[in-house]
């Protein structure tokens, strides 16, 4: 009887094969749907940040001052370019340089900006609003 019955068991999952792989189908849509919102909401997200980099409460001017001819925005986007190299913080100033930003510049930027993240709470979370927006 165990063979009976395992073939009937078979069959059924069979029959619900397609019924599964629908509703699977249907889930990836939906997935996928989010998806598309949240890389929307991002990019609306990164765009008001860069329009208004003094939206964030609490900020200065002298905050988001470029920083030996640095703007914050390109230094997000330097810190977020090491990822592509494995975190490897000895490939920053290679990024910088690939945005046209020399050794020495992108040196004196990097620790004023580290300086800024970790004493002012406001840039810290204008910091971290751009690097995760985009």
């Amino acid at each position: 009887m165990g063979i009976l019955k395992s073939m009937k068991d078979m069959k059924n999952m069979v029959a619900a094969a397609p019924a599964m792989i629908d509703q699977a189908q249907v889930l990836q849509a939906q997935a996928n749907q989010m998806q598309t919102a949240m890389a929307q909401q991002a990019q609306a997200q990164t765009a008001a940040a860069f329009a208004n980099p003094s939206a964030t409460s609490g900020l200065s001017a002298d905050l988001i001052a470029p920083v030996a001819g640095v703007t914050v925005e390109q230094y997000v986007t330097v810190v977020k370019g090491v990822a592509a190299y494995n975190y490897d913080q000895n490939m920053l100033p290679t990024i910088a340089a690939g945005l046209g930003i020399d050794r020495e510049s992108w040196d004196t930027a990097a620790a004023t900006f580290n300086g800024r993240v970790t004493s002012s709470p406001a840039f810290a979370q204008h910091f971290n609003t751009l690097y995760r927006a985009g």
